[in-house]
């Protein structure tokens, strides 16, 4: 079947036109896409899964990006092929992103998902500095030690995308052009004649994997010791008997010499713990690889150009039974804890606090509440809030409203936060901060994005893999099962890095 060419009409206030060819794809995965088309420095994949159990329709793959924003504390540095083309003070680095992401004004493509090209990439923990002047002071006063080196945000400027659709067979390759620029649309096509070129020479030109490494859950070390995080998690229990704060979530790192190529690490996770975002960020000289269940924030827009918010709290956990009956009789008991259950209404009320800092008076709902997924090696319980976003707002101000989640800090939130500062040996870096897409806007209407929060997720940098995993500390919590907590969440990643290590 021939390639079919699609072009949205570019209008008066379009600064760029997404260039479409549609290639029948029924033979490959969207794996073997981006091995065909984006393995290298400043690509990504993302895939999903819904309900825990099939997967999404849609995969994106983003092809080399150009040009990719870091921020560090303040600083802007801005690199283009490769090299540093700027670096800048901003003030605001969450309004300088929405700055960048409204430069550009593009039509949507009829029949595809929101998202056909914008930035791409994350938004670290440590961005918590940027939202409250305590925890901005506390950064200044007390840095603290910084393991990884990686920028609190970084964005890469998504212009060439492949979206795959699962359910048609097809392939949608997207290369963005000036508008009204017949030179830059003849580019874009002979661009479009390369990658379809590419994609029908066959095979993924993936080589054998290299020789195995063998690693099981004792060669990974934290760096917060049994006994460390213990002490921490009593210390917890003080704050909150006095009244400081009712939850925090605690965390530990831990890491394990790793040889294997990052992206087979990727194969072995959607293959042991699909979820609902699954992603493969490659930077360069670190890759991010992540099965995370739970979104930050969701921003959509309909044809009108109103905006909803989305936030699906998750806490309460139980690992996942050898047998269905096991399984069932787990589900049960979580849902009859209840600190489980105190845990997770804290994590409603929250989110419907944070949703309705952004959405317009009496919109804010409730939708499903103490939902149960199931995932490879633990089950959640899941509930979910909206609301519509207020006029004038953009998803600056709803990133400003959620980050950071809820479950990965705890309540009240900046207390908290000061209190995660003040215990963990490390700074987060890219955990339980986001990781996502901010899609361009058109005129009349702001751009969607999709962000999950960065749980689940491996780092690997300098023949390191780093993994981290946290839990949720209240009243009565048990310190030992709270560190059994941090371990059983780590075991799907565990698992995939020793396949990944052994050679795929």
């Amino acid at each position: 079947m021939s390639p079919v060419s699609l072009q949205p009409h570019a209008t008066e206030g379009h600064t760029h036109v997404p260039v479409v060819r549609e290639v029948l794809s029924d033979l490959d995965t969207p794996l073997s896409v981006y091995l065909k088309l984006a393995d290298g420095p400043h690509t990504y994949l993302f895939e999903s899964v819904e309900g825990g159990e099939r997967f999404g329709r849609y995969s994106i793959i983003g092809l080399p990006a150009r040009r990719v924003y870091a921020f560090a504390g303040h600083t802007l540095f801005v690199t283009e092929d490769g090299e540093l083309v700027e670096s800048r003070t901003v003030d605001d680095p969450f309004a300088e992103v929405e700055r960048l992401r409204a430069a550009y004004s593009v039509p949507r493509v009829p029949g595809l998902p929101g998202f056909t090209g914008g930035l791409v990439g994350w938004f670290g923990f440590e961005c918590i500095q940027y939202l409250e002047p305590r925890l901005a002071a506390a950064h200044e006063r007390r840095p603290l030690p910084d393991e990884l080196g990686t920028p609190d945000i970084l964005l890469m400027q998504s212009e060439e995308v492949a979206v795959f659709d699962s359910l048609k067979g097809r392939l949608y390759l997207i290369v963005h052009a000036e508008a009204n620029n017949p030179r830059a649309l003849a580019k874009a096509n002979r661009r479009l004649d390369e990658l379809v070129h590419r994609l029908r020479q066959g095979g993924s030109g993936y080589p054998r994997s290299l020789e195995g490494q063998v690693l099981d859950e004792a060669d990974f070390v934290s760096g917060f010791t049994r006994e460390g995080f213990i002490d921490a998690v009593e210390k917890s229990k003080e704050y909150i008997r006095a009244g400081d704060i009712f939850q925090v979530v605690l965390s530990q790192r831990l890491s394990v010499p790793f040889k294997a190529r990052p992206v087979d690490v990727y194969r072995a996770l959607r293959a042991l713990n699909p979820s609902p975002y699954m992603y493969f960020l490659d930077v360069g000289d670190m890759q991010v690889v992540g099965s995370s269940p739970e979104i930050l924030v969701r921003l959509q827009h309909d044809a009108q150009g109103r905006g909803e918010v989305t936030v699906r709290p998750i806490a309460g956990t139980r690992p996942r039974g050898a047998t269905p009956e096991q399984d069932d009789a787990l589900e049960a008991e979580l849902l009859a804890d209840p600190k489980e259950r105190a845990e997770h209404l804290m994590l409603i009320d929250l989110g419907r606090n944070d949703v309705g800092r952004v959405s317009k008076p009496g919109t804010v709902e409730v939708g499903e509440q103490f939902v149960i997924e199931r995932y490879s090696h633990v089950m959640h319980i899941v509930s979910e809030v909206t609301g519509e976003l207020r006029d004038g707002l953009s998803y600056a101000d709803v990133l400003r409203a959620t980050f950071p989640a809820g479950t990965v800090s705890g309540a009240p939130k900046i207390r908290a936060l000061e209190v995660i500062r003040e215990l963990e040996p490390t700074r987060r870096n890219v955990y339980a901060g986001s990781i996502g897409y901010l899609g361009w806007s058109e005129p009349g209407r702001n751009g969607d994005a999709d962000t999950a929060i960065a749980i689940r997720t491996a780092v690997i940098q300098d023949g390191r893999l780093y993994v981290q995993a946290g839990a949720g500390i209240v009243f009565d919590s048990d310190p030992q099962k709270e560190w059994e907590e941090t371990m059983n969440k780590g075991r799907a990643l565990f698992r995939a890095v020793a396949e990944a290590a052994r050679g795929l």
